[in-house]
């Protein structure tokens, strides 16, 4: 490979308009790329475009440098670099059409991973313009080439879990968008995101959770170390909300309700808010039975969940078809025969309660085993 004449130009012009705290790399870049030590060109590339202030001269040294040395580095490499660049770019569709050229690029078989994760960000901007059918479409591809891979890098992962969660969001598809946003923050470090981008995430997965028809665990959202973007805020009264749908606790909802106004969402569907918190408040009543107690009478669910005794059978029926619940109804005696509940990641709390029945258990069989010994001493005497 030949030496461009107007690199060191380029570089030499760029180092003039750069911070004094960039301006070394300027040097180091001209030296490697005359050396042509090409991987060790791109780490300090990848530093160089790592430090904040760099985001004004990336598309440039994109432009008239890096794509002049472009097929010796690893491609997805050269993909992150470009995804860095584009988001310099302040007109989405000028960004959109800055990555579509990158990805054609990359669109071949031998580079199919960096094929995913350029489309992947292109969409991105596809999607702040609000073209909804073709992200659905090349999400749709997308999934196809990740499910094919043998392994997948967790950077091309995680965004195309993003991007799925961010379409989701804007279908309000709850229960999608929770489950692609944890999946998303499973791939990445929490501390790269920002202040603004952490509490985004936990209000959004918050309120997906509250509203998921078929979300009744938050225990894996309530371990996760995202919530506390919340904490000290004026959004803390979410994390609180489900903390209190996780234990059924009613009375602790009923005191956050008044919150509800901050979020027009919540106040929208309070109707499905309310139920959905008596059957968390009906399986953690079942949870907190042992095994051979869980023959529960209506009045006990009633005073349980603040139900009218006549919605009691309404509510359990609604438990087992979620599949909340696994038992039978005897109408007779009003009665729910429970021999299943949905497992659960626990809060410390019920830990706590499950350490209690365990002693309680403990102290059943040790009384049963000095009850047999004195038993057998009798027969044997």
């Amino acid at each position: 490979m030949e030496i461009d004449s107007d690199i060191p130009q380029f570089l030499a012009s760029q180092k003039q308009q750069a911070p004094a705290s960039l301006q070394n790399y300027y040097n180091t870049f001209e030296d490697l790329y005359e050396r042509k030590l090409w991987h060790q060109l791109t780490l300090a590339v990848q530093e160089f475009v790592s430090k904040p202030e760099s985001g004004p001269l990336q598309v440039g040294l994109y432009n008239n440098f890096i794509a002049d040395w472009e097929a010796k580095m690893s491609q997805q490499k050269l993909v992150s670099l470009g995804v860095s660049a584009a988001k310099q770019i302040p007109d989405p569709k000028e960004a959109r059409e800055f990555l579509k050229a990158l990805t054609e690029k990359v669109n071949r078989d031998e580079t199919r991973e960096a094929y995913v994760l350029a489309k992947m960000e292109t969409t991105h901007f596809g999607l702040l313009l609000g073209d909804l059918d073709t992200t659905k479409k090349d999400l749709e591809e997308c999934g196809k080439y990740l499910d094919s891979f043998d392994s997948v890098d967790p950077q091309i992962n995680a965004s195309f879990l993003r991007v799925s969660a961010d379409y989701y969001k804007i279908k309000a598809d709850y229960a999608k968008y929770y489950k692609n946003a944890l999946l998303y923050l499973a791939c990445v470090s929490i501390d790269d995101l920002s202040a603004a981008e952490k509490a985004s995430r936990a209000n959004d997965l918050a309120l997906s959770a509250l509203l998921g028809d078929s979300i009744y665990n938050f225990g894996e959202l309530l371990m996760h170390p995202i919530l506390e973007s919340l904490v000290g805020t004026e959004r803390e009264w979410l994390k609180n909300l489900l903390f209190a749908f996780n234990s059924g606790d009613i009375g602790k909802f009923e005191a956050l309700a008044p919150h509800f106004a901050q979020e027009n969402i919540l106040q929208s569907n309070m109707t499905a808010l309310r139920q959905k918190i008596c059957l968390m408040s009906l399986t953690e009543t079942v949870f907190k039975r042992s095994s051979d107690n869980r023959s529960i009478p209506f009045g006990t669910i009633s005073s349980e969940t603040k139900l009218p005794l006549e919605e009691v059978e309404i509510l359990v029926m609604k438990a087992l078809s979620l599949g909340l619940i696994k038992g039978s109804i005897d109408q007779v005696d009003a009665v729910v025969r429970v021999h299943w509940v949905q497992p659960r990641v626990l809060d410390r709390n019920q830990i706590k309660g499950m350490q209690e029945r365990l002693v309680a258990w403990n102290e059943n069989v040790r009384k049963t085993a000095l009850t047999m010994e004195a038993e057998a001493v009798d027969v044997y005497a």
